[in-house]
């Protein structure tokens, strides 16, 4: 029976020992911590060489590559070199696969996990390769070497930096004394620094035991990537808040086997000397024992993924908020604001709110960032739409920062020049303009006024409920969309455009997706607006004159999904007895922290939300961007936000969202309008004749 020794700078409460068949042999293996002491971990080595068929080391890595070039870590060298008569490993090449390996597995069973992650490296030069592999991922990466190694309050920030630290990091150790690195002032500050970067960071890889001096504080909501977590370690890491630790040791007779342990069994079972052992012997092997990484919930399944979303002011009155501002507004003349608004247009981004406690019914969890470009809608409107997209791309990069995954545009920010496009071709990031969920969340609205009027026919059970519709402007992008969805539960569908050939191929494409629906083609709006129950006007007209509000029916819902809006708030004033529906605010689930945006509590925009959705979901890609929305997107958006739990939450106008009292006032004005239409016309007789006093005389002269 061979004996596998592993000596570790660890925790001595920690050692274990078994027995156990391993590919083919039967080997003893006894883990020996020494408390962090190299001098016992010596002592422990020159006594086992007598004693063991194969050491493992539990230490940092004898030697790495980074880049081109190989480094031998002197201390490990020095402690490995102890060793003449039999073989010792630190497991370093096989932590490198397992690593890896681990991270990989994550990154494709979880779903984009890694994407722009924000991920601090302990030590950049013994995980180079996992931090290569993490580059594909993230650009977010951090690496504490010189601030661990030296006591340099820097922290690297990318893999050209660390590579050029590698090569002058060795002769810099060798100028420091180790009494100034173990200084109580060098000490606490470096302490400072990491733990400042470690409450920053979302991913942190470190040796395990080297997280032990740190808390909740810089712990807590993190994934930590190390290596031999124990059931103890678990307990620890549940203790402070840790939500997932990423492990590539696998748990093997009822213990985890760090690298070192178990490539010592592996040099012992094969009986080959480390050094003739390939890559393709370790891929074999792994196979051949069937392990895989460990993912480990310390506290149950916890997942938040990231998001930013860009918001605007929409007036001069969204400055007054700042109290300096507000009381010079009172006090000086108007040129005063109309000067700041063109001031702030050129501002650089920043963060307006974090939002936090959004939990989708799968559990899984999103927390994000407002993020405001200085620029009024007229502001916006009056510079080029490349003035505009240098914000919004400056915002993008806030937002990497950050840690975001995913980038929507709110406001007038997703409507300038080619409606998100350029943006996302430029952005570091995925970016969604939210339109999907915009029509979507009006069509949705628009359904739920019609039923909160109560002026339909109620529906047998299990029927949908019956009315009429119409699309003004079926042939555009989200008239098309609008229709589709219109088409699978309306009665009958008016379609109307300028476009008589686009009408019929649009009619064409509806009947293959719903073969059952109605439809009516139209050129003009007029024709046959007098009769529905619903409008959605979603044209390009940019102020023209779309349809004539005073022909419509009294109770009509007309969802204006147009931006501009094809009905200006003169024209809606004038039909009180009709809803005039603007959009769709979205209940957000969980309990939702932010900055007040002018709704309720847990509500949103319909755009906002689907920057939401899309981060539950894992959807980092560019979503709804350009003017063409896709009815496959509409309709996606729409059940994947119905999964994580949003809710229609409000009905909004042109002035603001609708009360219960808002809508039942214009269900009065309206029955007593169609009671007025209605009520039969009073019959008129011959009018009676008047004979006055004179024409009595003259005719009776006229007899006589």
């Amino acid at each position: 029976m061979k004996k596998v020794v592993s000596i570790s700078l660890g925790a001595r409460d920690q050692d274990f020992e078994f027995v156990a068949p391993f590919m083919g042999q039967r080997i003893s293996v006894q883990r020996l911590g020494t408390d962090g002491s190299t001098t016992r971990a010596v002592k422990l080595l020159k006594h086992w060489e007598k004693q063991a068929s194969v050491i493992g080391l539990g230490v940092a890595k004898d030697s790495y590559n980074v880049g081109s070039r190989r480094y031998v870590e002197k201390d490990s060298a020095r402690m490995t070199g102890v060793v003449k008569r039999i073989p010792v490993t630190t497991g370093g090449r096989l932590n490198d696969i397992l690593q890896e390996w681990a991270l990989r597995h994550v990154q494709i069973k979880l779903g984009n996990y890694f994407n722009n992650a924000r991920v601090l490296f302990f030590s950049g030069l013994t995980n180079y390769k996992l931090a290569m592999c993490m580059a594909e991922y993230s650009q977010n990466l951090q690496f504490a070497d010189p601030l661990l190694q030296l006591g340099v309050p820097k922290l690297l920030t990318s893999l050209s930096a660390l590579e050029l630290y590698a090569g002058g990091a060795h002769y810099v150790s060798d100028w420091v004394l180790p009494a100034v690195m173990s200084s109580a002032p060098v000490k606490e500050w470096t302490h400072f620094v990491l733990r400042k970067a470690m409450q920053k960071a979302t991913v942190i890889v470190a040796p395990v035991h080297e997280l032990d001096d740190f808390s909740a504080e810089e712990l807590a909501g993190k994934t930590i990537i190390t290596s031999s977590v124990n059931e103890e370690r678990v307990a620890q890491f549940k203790a402070k808040g840790v939500y997932m630790v990423i492990d590539g040791s696998p748990t093997m007779f009822n213990h985890v086997l760090g690298p070192n342990i178990l490539d010592a069994m592996i040099i012992a079972a094969t009986g080959k000397d480390p050094q003739d052992l390939l890559e393709d012997d370790y891929l074999e092997i792994i196979t051949d024992l069937q392990v895989e990484p460990r993912i480990i919930y310390p506290d149950g399944f916890r997942r938040v993924n990231r998001f930013a979303f860009v918001i605007h002011p929409l007036s001069q009155e969204y400055f007054k908020v700042v109290k300096p501002i507000e009381l010079l507004s009172q006090v000086s003349p108007p040129l005063f604001m109309n000067s700041l608004e063109k001031v702030m247009a050129y501002a650089p981004p920043f963060v307006y709110s974090r939002v936090t406690g959004i939990k989708s019914p799968t559990g899984v969890e999103a927390e994000g960032w407002l993020i405001s470009v200085g620029g009024t809608p007229k502001e916006i409107m009056a510079h080029s739409p490349e003035f505009t997209y240098r914000r919004l791309l400056a915002a993008a990069d806030v937002a990497k920062r950050l840690g975001a995954q995913i980038m929507g545009l709110g406001a007038f920010t997703k409507v300038v020049g080619d409606a998100g496009l350029t943006v996302a071709k430029r952005a570091p990031l995925p970016i969604t303009t939210g339109n999907s969920y915009s029509a979507s969340g009006a069509l949705w609205a628009a359904h739920d006024a019609l039923l909160r009027l109560r002026l339909l026919s109620a529906p047998k059970k299990g029927e949908k409920v019956q009315f009429k519709a119409m699309v003004v402007g079926a042939t555009g992008a989200i008239g098309s969309v609008c229709a589709r969805l219109l088409a699978t539960f309306a009665e009958e569908l008016y379609l109307v455009s300028p476009e008589t050939a686009k009408l019929l191929s649009l009619k064409e494409s509806i009947l293959k997706e719903t073969p059952d629906a109605s439809l009516f083609l139209a050129a003009r709006a007029d024709k046959d607006i007098a009769g529905m129950d619903m409008i959605v006007t979603a044209t390009s007209g940019a102020g023209k004159k779309v349809l004539d509000i005073m022909k419509v029916k009294p109770g009509c819902v007309i969802t204006d999904v147009a931006r501009p809006l094809d009905l200006p708030p003169e024209e809606v004033a004038k039909r009180p007895d009709v809803l005039v529906v603007e959009s769709g605010e979205i209940l957000l689930p969980g309990d939702v922290e932010m900055k007040n945006i002018g709704l309720p509590k847990n509500v949103a925009y319909a755009c906002l939300a689907e920057t939401i959705v899309l981060a539950l979901e894992g959807r980092f890609e560019n979503y709804t961007v350009g003017r063409a929305i896709e009815w496959e997107k509409v309709r996606e958006i729409y059940r994947l936000g119905l999964k994580h739990g949003m809710k229609l939450a409000a009905i909004s106008g042109v002035n603001g969202v609708f009360s219960d009292a808002d809508i039942e006032r214009v269900r009065e004005l309206a029955l007593a309008a169609r009671a007025r239409s209605e009520r039969p016309a009073r019959k008129v007789g011959p009018a009676k004749r008047v004979v006055t006093p004179r024409k009595r005389a003259a005719a009776a002269l006229k007899k006589t």
